[in-house]
């Protein structure tokens, strides 16, 4: 088998010169493909000045480094781990799938095991099969055996792959649907807008008797105003339908504007929207550590007779469930407290944002759990189509299908209801805290603050540096005097203030439309 004159399989070394440049053109051709259609796509974002989706796709390159650092690894010590040995009777739990007799188990690994690859792949399958047997047969003379075999381990390396690009698309997806979701919203902002600009209607006094208010009824009085566990249900049940109306929008743009940009009343609370979630859609398409944390612990779990994957499909929803619920009930805050301190108010209703709506008064709180569901929920479909796929559809692994159908028309809800209904709440729920998000600027001017304080910052370190030295010359000499060493000290000082001056001050007082 490692000759090149016997009947096993050609080596290196006796392969066809043309096979190997042939099969290298295709891979490096595949390969700069999609280097240069990421490139391409980072120019035009550039070009459209999409600054967060750009930020977005570098994070995308930054997961495809480290899948191919995870790669590397598996590769150069694959030999290694599957010659790591391991006492017999631990491999006789903890078993995805029930451990069969001998000819039983062998039988079930040449079909279903090596499904994929002697479909695709057959002289890799008998290689592989080949290293494992000598795997094997050097831990069977210590009386044990082998940690993981190298099929096992190249059919890992092929799920942390498509676990990474289903998640990739499944974020995508969900942006664009939410996004879909969110451009009806570009009328109601015109419509604003045009209404604002006619100077007879600013010249209209007018007062507001909150409890006949729309947007009270509806979201207050409606519900029943001492039924606190009734406006929950509610809450729950409003996510599925109508999420956010005309009435929600107008109310919560008009909440935004008089608390944190009171001197623009024309603020296009729309296009501020749009881009704090462009900001926001960079953190969901990675894959951060403590995600990695749950696939560990879910590769742990699938035990034979647990049927862990069906269970674990329902926590994405529920977790969907409870932060759509969430969102919704925070607009029904918002309005508890107008009618609640307000009888009647001069002019239009408004409500007060804060963080103390939102759990541990952490808006980003919710940003982090939708993050989550849209993981667990990729690594869901991730897991059915590398089974499917590698160990085909009657797999042990796979499990029965009245456990299959329902994982799958889970992941399914989820992704809808995600992109339909809850990303859109967040984009304009998480704007109703104490703060609001750097997107309120326009790119340039996000450009030209961050030039300012790095400058600033780089100053006041040099005039900093500049100052001990002065320090450092006095004292060498034979009789210091205090006083000559005076003045560098304050004039460092000095500078430092006008370095926090420029840091501070010089920020635009109004930003763009």
């Amino acid at each position: 088998m490692a000759g090149g004159g016997g009947a096993g399989e050609a080596t290196l070394e006796y392969t066809p010169t043309w096979v190997l440049a042939l099969v290298c053109t295709v891979i490096v051709s595949i390969s700069l493909a999609a280097e240069r259609v990421l490139h391409y796509t980072g120019k035009f974002l550039v070009k459209k000045k999409q600054w967060p989706l750009f930020e977005a796709l570098m994070k995308i390159k930054e997961e495809l480094m480290l899948l191919g650092f995870i790669s590397l690894l598996l590769a150069v010590f694959q030999n290694r781990i599957s010659t790591i040995c391991m006492a017999k009777h631990l491999t006789d739990e903890w078993l995805p799938c029930k451990k069969l007799e001998k000819d039983e188990d062998d039988n079930a690994d040449l079909n279903s095991t090596a499904h994929f690859q002697t479909t695709f792949f057959p002289t890799g399958t008998r290689r592989l099969l080949a290293a494992a047997s000598d795997a094997q047969g050097h831990c069977e003379k210590e009386g044990k055996a082998p940690l993981l075999s190298l099929s096992a381990l190249h059919d890992l390396h092929i799920f942390i792959f498509v676990l990474a690009a289903v998640h990739v698309v499944f974020s995508a997806l969900t942006i664009l649907f939410g996004s879909l979701k969110i451009r009806q919203w570009k009328q109601w902002e015109d419509a604003i807008q045009k209404k604002e600009s006619d100077p007879e209607q600013g010249q209209q006094a007018k007062v507001t008797h909150i409890h006949q208010h729309s947007f009270i009824k509806g979201r207050f009085l409606g519900i029943g105003k001492d039924l606190y566990l009734l406006s929950w249900v509610h809450s729950f049940f409003k996510q599925f339908y109508g999420s956010v109306n005309e009435l929600d929008y107008t109310t919560l743009r008009r909440g935004f504007i008089n608390t944190h940009y009171r001197d623009n009343p024309k603020f296009n609370f729309y296009k501020y929207m749009v881009r704090a979630l462009e900001t926001d859609f960079k953190k969901v398409v990675g894959i951060s550590w403590y995600l990695w944390v749950f696939v560990v612990l879910f590769l742990v779990l699938n035990v034979h007779g647990w049927h862990a994957y069906f269970w674990i499909a329902f926590v994405p929803l529920i977790l969907l469930l409870g932060v759509g619920t969430k969102l919704e009930h925070i607009i029904t805050q918002l309005a508890r407290e107008v009618a609640q301190r307000h009888v009647a108010l001069p002019g239009e209703l408004m409500v007060q944002p804060s963080d103390h709506h939102f759990w541990f008064n952490k808006p980003r709180l919710i940003l982090i759990l939708i993050h989550i569901i849209l993981f667990q929920n990729a690594f869901e479909i991730a897991v059915f189509f590398w089974v499917l796929v590698l160990f085909s559809f009657d797999s042990c692994i796979m499990g029965q299908v009245g456990y299959i159908i329902p994982r799958l028309v889970i992941g399914v809800l989820v992704q809808f209801l995600c992109g339909y209904s809850t990303l859109p709440l967040y984009a304009i729920v998480a704007q109703m805290g104490s703060s609001y998000n750097r997107a309120i600027f326009e790119d340039h001017i996000q450009a030209k603050i961050t030039g300012w304080a790095s400058k600033a910052k780089m100053n006041r370190a040099q005039r900093k540096a500049a100052g001990s030295v002065g320090f450092s010359q006095v004292g060498d000499k034979e009789t210091p005097s205090p006083v000559p060493a005076a003045p560098p000290v304050q004039e460092s000082a000095i500078d430092q203030g006008r370095g926090i001056e420029i840091e501070t001050i010089n920020v635009p007082s109004n930003a763009p439309k």
